[in-house]
């Protein structure tokens, strides 16, 4: 049997990012509400907020331990197995690269050394804007990924000279034109995550009848603010980022909607069965023309359907598709989970509604889930581009690195991402059922 090196290639960056992918947005989202737990504890001197402060952040830090050692075999990989690609936007892509190292990694791993540590040993105000950097960190370290992951989605601030893209503006680059409603759509995915991390770990202790009153507080904090940023991912963040995928990457947006023929009074698609060969979907449920209006503001506009360009570059079709609507619908669920939640708590039932915690136990995958699926649709949608309309996936492999060598580093990858992912579990479960104690 012959091994594509090109698939092989593709499939062992998909693993080690999709594993990598699991940990940041737990750790973005909880760093922020451990902000606001910790500044409660200090101001007020409430105990209380100062334990589950001490409790999540020790979650923290194993999150970010295992977030560092995934992403560092990450990024070895844009130079093993994607030389062509590294020489062709090395320029361009070190520059955020850098600075996500420079001025986000170091500023946030070291404050969480302070954080973690230095309870004791600096005063409650250091300790509080200790953890205040360690998000601020985590967030910016977001931003310089996304930056150089946007480059590769819309192009800007550079000239093609000498067979390589080589950078010509900085901010050009920095901010091209889907750089911004990217990120916010992302950072926001990860406030949902951490979000429904601390509410389903608070609901298993309340279940659990361990530390009651603190994992209460908790639990009220994430759902109150899991609602806000559920809704706000719904509208403006999701809403502006289609709109800037219909304008920028009309091939993606035609996937993802499910809109195979060019046509005024575009319909939005809410249901259907998406089939490869031809692209098409089935069974749909569809409300009209919507679809133009929320990607132009028109319901008279035309969207350019997948027949509208070269079979050659066209996106996946059952792929893009699916993992779209998924996470859409996760999406949905989430608000639907948290409101359901804020009207519990405001009729004084939430702690005594044991099938909604075992809900929200259930329910703490899920934002991961669906950022694995945003991960998906972003990537597999930019196909068969690399970097859009600049260099194909095909042409951007390492031709020194055999398929055999690339099946054994996945096969290797595979046992020590199994085994790491166990380690992570069992470390979590102990800490977890271990409550938010006195100590």
């Amino acid at each position: 049997m012959d091994l594509d090196v090109v698939f092989l290639s593709r499939l062992q960056f998909a693993l080690t990012v999709g594993f990598h992918f699991i940990f940041p947005p737990i750790s973005i989202g909880l760093a922020w509400l451990l902000v606001y737990i910790e500044l409660i504890g200090w101001r007020k001197k409430d105990e209380t907020y100062t334990r589950i402060g001490k409790f999540f952040g020790k979650i923290l830090g194993l999150t970010f331990v295992l977030g560092v050692a995934t992403g560092i075999v990450m990024e070895f990989q844009f130079g093993m197995n994607w030389a062509k690609y590294s020489e062709f936007v090395g320029d361009v892509f070190g520059a955020p690269l850098a600075a996500e190292g420079v001025l986000a990694f170091f500023l946030e791993s070291g404050f969480l050394g302070i954080y973690i540590f230095g309870r004791k040993r600096v005063s409650a105000g250091v300790h509080w804007f200790s953890i205040l950097l360690v998000a601020v960190g985590a967030t910016i370290s977001a931003f310089w990924i996304l930056v150089a992951n946007s480059w590769q989605q819309t192009p800007a601030g550079y000239i093609l000279q000498n067979g390589r893209a080589e950078l010509t503006d900085f901010w050009a680059m920095v901010f091209n034109p889907s750089t911004v409603v990217r990120f916010l759509h992302t950072i926001d995915a990860a406030l949902i995550t951490g979000a429904f991390f601390m509410a389903g770990i608070s609901a298993y202790l309340v279940i659990s009848n361990r530390n009651v009153e603190a994992a209460v507080r908790s639990l009220k904090l994430s759902l109150v603010f899991g609602a806000v940023v559920s809704l706000l991912e719904l509208f403006p963040f999701g809403d502006s980022h289609a709109r800037q995928v219909a304008r920028t990457q009309p091939e993606k947006f035609a996937a993802i909607e499910g809109i195979t023929h060019t046509q005024m009074r575009a319909p939005l698609l809410l249901f259907g069965i998406p089939k490869e060969n031809p692209p098409e979907v089935l069974f749909r449920i569809e409300l009209p023309a919507l679809a133009s209006f929320l990607a132009y503001g028109d319901i008279n506009a035309e969207i350019p359907g997948l027949d509208s360009f070269p079979a050659g570059d066209t996106p996946p079709f059952l792929l893009t598709f699916s993992s779209f609507h998924l996470m859409v619908g996760l999406g949905m669920l989430f608000i639907a989970i948290t409101l359901w939640g804020v009207y519990l708590l405001m009729r004084n039932k939430l702690t005594s509604s044991r099938g909604y915690l075992k809900l929200l136990v259930w329910s703490i995958p899920l934002p991961v889930i669906a950022c694995q699926l945003g991960w998906i649709t972003a990537e597999v949608g930019r196909q068969p581009w690399i970097v859009y309309h600049l260099l194909r996936t095909k042409d951007a492999f390492s031709p020194a690195v055999s398929a055999g060598e690339v099946l054994f580093s996945i096969i290797v990858f595979s046992i020590v991402y199994i085994l790491l992912g166990t380690l992570y579990i069992f470390l979590l479960l102990r800490k977890i059922n271990g409550g938010i104690t006195q100590e």
